[in-house]
């Protein structure tokens, strides 16, 4: 008996560990960045497949592209697709003579009729010899030029910057490669806020759970750089902040691609070398994009727990609109203290001491002075059954220790009613924002259609929470999930 008793434990403690990493079959090695094409996410990787996402959680083989090779991206021009691979190289076959190719494609859904790739056309190449690999590619569309940069290489020698032409996917004429940076691979580029920065890989990969692999990043105003890190480092001599390295039962994370859901709602993609909790595979992985002094870092993923619900804007907490219940205890004042008694912890107050006299039906929430009180704490879990969206699950949000549920109304409101059912009005989408908060959206609205992409619970006074337009520029948006 005591046995089987530790055994469920167990199992309920891998299911909980499992619970928010990618789900279905995401097994894929140096992933290109996610690219949307007709409602569905498609990332490419190394061999000529790719992964298919219906909705950015649950992800499945069936990303189709010829050519094989290795370490592709991908990026959408106008409305055709642009894809960049390595033919060779890399030591494929013994040796670093590489090819990198471009090939476009109207779509990437592989049903479509409009699915047929250009024929590739070769871009760069190394000869094997030179202290160079032509591999890995990466492309950045500048936003304040149009014009299109890749970037290659491996630890055989140095990492390269090339332009090609965004109108054919071909080398710009008279373009000369120009050497960046050393000391890493599978590299990409990225720009924000008047700087460009470099993500390259650094350490060792292809050894699963023995595999160092990790992000870093430097920085320039301009994309030819020089890339220097936060300490004055130059790439080209082997610098390098970390952006994101083992963690969370996963290790090896590299070829870092960057999507921008929304403003201030970015998400960063990469592949762990190994995932222990699903059996050491390299499995497609994404996470919050944090930026921090001009930095870029990986958040962490959203975990299970039970949090208090705080509002940026003051600071409050999300509560059940009830009766506060206040605490029986000798009050210890400077005036009767008796410094000589033992001294005894006092209780949390516990739900049963409170919840008899709660509403039977729906209650109102409201935002107020935490006190980790029952009707303060929430317990955040996802729903296995609800699908998700790009890098999470949907979650229901309870009352901690009961199934009394947060809800939309039609109305643009918030309620709590008194048991989860599924419905779509009780289900929450949580994204961390690049400065580390949140933002919490119910999956619809009931009365409107499809998907809600533009209501999120707000703080419209310090004492009153609703929901209303996402705003990143306002406090009144954004939340904060502590543990107590």
């Amino acid at each position: 008996m005591k046995m089987k008793s530790l055994h469920t434990i167990l199992a309920a403690l891998a299911v909980a560990a499992t619970a928010h990493a990618q789900v279905g079959a995401p097994y894929i090695h140096d992933p290109s960045t996610i690219a949307e094409c007709e409602g569905k996410y498609y990332t490419f990787g190394t061999g000529g497949g790719g992964l298919i996402s219906e909705d950015g959680w649950t992800w499945h083989g069936g990303a189709e592209r010829p050519g094989g090779g290795a370490a592709p991206d991908v990026l959408k021009i106008g409305d055709r697709y642009l894809v960049i691979y390595g033919a060779t190289g890399g030591g494929l076959g013994g040796g670093h003579n590489g090819r990198i190719l471009t090939m476009w494609n109207k779509t990437l859904d592989p049903k479509s009729p409009d699915f047929k790739y250009s024929t590739p056309i070769e871009v760069c190449y190394s000869d094997g010899m030179e202290d160079q690999d032509a591999i890995d590619p990466g492309m950045l569309l500048d936003p304040t030029t149009g014009r299109l940069w890749v970037s290659y290489g491996t630890y055989f020698g140095t990492i390269r910057l090339i332009e090609l032409d965004p109108a054919t996917g071909e080398r710009v004429k008279g373009n000369k490669e120009l050497d960046i940076a050393i000391d890493c691979e599978a590299t990409d580029l990225i720009y924000r806020d008047g700087w460009y920065y470099l993500l390259g890989t650094h350490g060792t990969c292809c050894d699963g759970v023995n595999s160092t692999y990790n992000i870093v990043a430097g920085r320039s105003r301009s994309v030819t750089g020089p890339y220097v890190d936060n300490v004055g480092r130059d790439m080209f001599h082997g610098g390098g902040k970390m952006v994101i390295a083992a963690g969370d039962r996963v290790c090896g994370p590299g070829h870092f691609g960057r999507t921008i859901i929304d403003e201030g709602v970015e998400i960063m993609s990469c592949h762990y070398e190994a995932d222990f909790d699903q059996g050491g595979r390299s499995v497609l992985g994404i996470r919050p994009l944090l930026w921090r002094n001009g930095w870029p870092v990986a958040g962490d993923r959203f975990k299970e727990g039970t949090y208090e619900i705080e509002s940026e804007r003051r600071g409050y907490s999300l509560e059940l609109a009830v009766d506060f219940v206040r605490m029986q205890h000798e009050r210890q004042g400077w005036w009767n203290a008796d410094n000589q008694k033992p001294v005894e912890p006092i209780a949390n107050q516990r739900l049963e001491e409170v919840n008899a006299s709660w509403p039977e039906g729906n209650i109102d929430v409201r935002i107020g002075d935490y006190m980790f009180r029952p009707h303060q704490r929430w317990m955040v879990a996802p729903v296995k059954e609800a699908g998700g969206y790009l890098g999470g699950p949907y979650y229901k949000i309870t009352i901690a220790g009961t199934d009394r549920a947060l809800a939309a109304t039609g109305q643009l409101e918030l309620t709590t009613v008194p048991s989860f059912t599924g419905a779509d009005e009780q289900l929450w989408r949580i994204e961390q924002l690049v400065d580390g908060t949140f933002r919490i959206m119910p999956k619809v609205i009931p009365g409107q259609e499809g998907l809600n992409t533009k209501y999120v619970l707000y703080s419209a006074g310090d004492s009153t929470p609703t929901l209303d337009v996402y705003d990143f520029n306002s406090d009144n948006s954004k939340w904060n999930f502590r543990t107590h």
